[in-house]
């Protein structure tokens, strides 16, 4: 009964991934001939290259600047629109509309709204006799600018595992915290976030996740520049699979992100087991 699901995951997941592995260890691809055994030296070559590790620390600092944000906006979100009523209902789907709108279309609407001098924002700021800064031309801000349209995109997408997961705080242990004077600060330490412990540890799963696997807004806002500064770790890939044609650091680059990938999942779902166990408990 579960041949045919081994087989997929088989084809399409592990014979990838044998497939990268055995790139990450040969040589140039070379026409009509076969490729050298170089051992370790794509892994050598990749830790050396500054552009590499620049990538490496730009996604430490997307993940940090959006991951948390987001999570701490979708709550927001999710407790002021927690009640049913046409107003809620009508302000939740304006803040989950930017999760149907595709990451490259999200990533042109934010182009036009950082166009220098001519945009939408340098626009009103100079309204304000402000002039803006080039928000995807200097390398100290335009990570951020990035990171903005993730947080815009992603804010709205958490709030739907919020509002679900406050659907299963009970009534009464509201009602027991405000009898014993609990105000709304205490309420929401010592109610609301124990029993959304399992949901903010779940979205924080889905957001690190996000950081390393979603790049298409790099490549419309920036490709990766200026000098490296809104460069991620799967557009370094990318450049070096397709632009160097370099397919073994290509490689190479692709097993260390998996590797984060296995760390961040791994650590992430045993911290939802202990979550889930001490709800039980």
């Amino acid at each position: 009964m579960l041949a045919p699901s081994l087989l997929f995951l088989a084809l399409f997941t592990y014979w990838p991934v044998v497939q990268v592995l055995w790139q990450s260890l040969h040589g140039q691809v070379r026409v009509g001939g076969p490729q050298a055994y170089v051992g370790p030296q794509n892994f050598l070559k990749l830790f050396a290259d500054p552009a590499f590790r620049k990538a490496l620390a730009n996604n430490l600092v997307y993940a940090l600047g959006t991951v948390i944000p987001s999570l701490v906006l979708a709550l927001g979100f999710a407790m002021a629109l927690a009640r049913s009523s046409r107003v809620n209902a009508l302000f939740r789907a304006l803040f989950f509309l930017p999760v149907l709108i595709p990451l490259v279309a999200a990533a042109s609407i934010f182009l036009f709204l950082f166009l220098p001098n001519v945009g939408l924002l340098d626009y009103h700021l100079a309204k304000l006799a402000i002039s803006g800064p080039n928000w995807l031309g200097d390398p100290d801000i335009a990570l951020w600018s990035i990171m903005a349209l993730t947080i815009w995109k992603n804010a709205g997408y958490y709030m739907l595992f919020f509002l679900a997961g406050l659907q299963a705080v009970p009534a009464d242990a509201y009602e027991a915290a405000i009898l014993d004077g609990a105000g709304p600060w205490q309420r929401l330490r010592y109610v609301t976030l124990p029993y959304l412990k399992p949901t903010i540890g779940f979205v924080l799963v889905i957001g690190l996740l996000n950081v390393v696997t979603q790049v298409d807004h790099v490549f419309v806002l920036t490709k990766g520049g200026p000098s490296d500064s809104t460069n991620l770790l799967l557009f370094y890939v990318y450049q070096q699979a397709v632009e160097n044609y370099d397919a073994g650091r290509a490689a190479a680059g692709t097993l260390v992100m998996l590797a984060l990938l296995l760390v961040v999942t791994a650590s992430s779902l045993r911290t939802l087991e202990r979550s889930f166990g001490e709800k039980e408990a």
